[in-house]
């Protein structure tokens, strides 16, 4: 049960840095200083909402792995 819930542990980690490091950075929805805002508070399309999904599924399974590994080791 420790090795299952350490490989989901890596897995899970390395899809969370990859979808992380995918996503635009802030300063890309930021073009001008003026209507450029909108875009930067607006609602997400496409990739990065995707991305941003998957980033907190990937974190949430982390979590739940790393507790669940942390607990068996005691």
């Amino acid at each position: 049960m420790v090795i299952f819930l350490t490989v989901i542990l890596v897995l899970s980690s390395l899809g969370l840095i990859a979808t992380v490091l995918l996503q635009s950075g802030v300063s890309a929805g930021l073009g001008a200083i003026g209507g450029a805002s909108e875009s930067f508070f607006g609602k997400k399309k496409g990739l990065d909402a995707v991305l941003q999904k998957v980033s907190i599924a990937s974190a949430v399974v982390f979590l739940l792995s790393s507790l669940g590994v942390a607990w068996l080791m005691k």
